[in-house]
């Protein structure tokens, strides 16, 4: 598995049902190998304009995607998955719109912070 996969898995879901769902591989984590990824879904009104990416059947990379419909990619539906947790893979989306969901998340991460770690710490001295 690499980053920008589409996997399946059975993520984490509120209703404690278990369901084995399409997820996107965002990054791999230190030090076990583990991913962050995000969930995906056919229920494209759940879409955070500027923030999820909907991916659709007219886009250049949906046939190399393995989905089979419409679908948004969310980011506000988080997980960091084991690789024994990952049942294998089905797809891949183009590197411009990976690159895009790490930005959409990091900006979102840094928004509305005062300073930053470098400033705190500069403080300290």
């Amino acid at each position: 598995m690499t980053e920008a996969d589409i996997v399946l898995t059975p993520p984490p879901q509120a209703d404690g049902i278990v369901k084995n769902r399409p997820a996107l591989l965002l990054r791999q984590l230190p030090p076990f190998g583990d991913f962050l990824a995000c969930g995906i879904s056919t229920q494209l009104h759940h879409a955070v304009p500027e923030f999820d990416d909907v991916i659709s059947m007219s886009d250049s990379d949906f046939p190399a995607s393995g989905l089979v419909a419409d679908s948004v990619i969310r980011l506000g539906f988080l997980a960091v998955l084991p690789s024994k947790r990952i049942l294998g893979s089905i797809g891949k989306i183009a590197s411009e719109r990976h690159a895009r969901l790490l930005r959409n998340l990091g900006e979102h991460l840094m928004a509305n912070l005062k300073e930053t770690p470098n400033q705190a710490i500069d403080a300290d001295t």
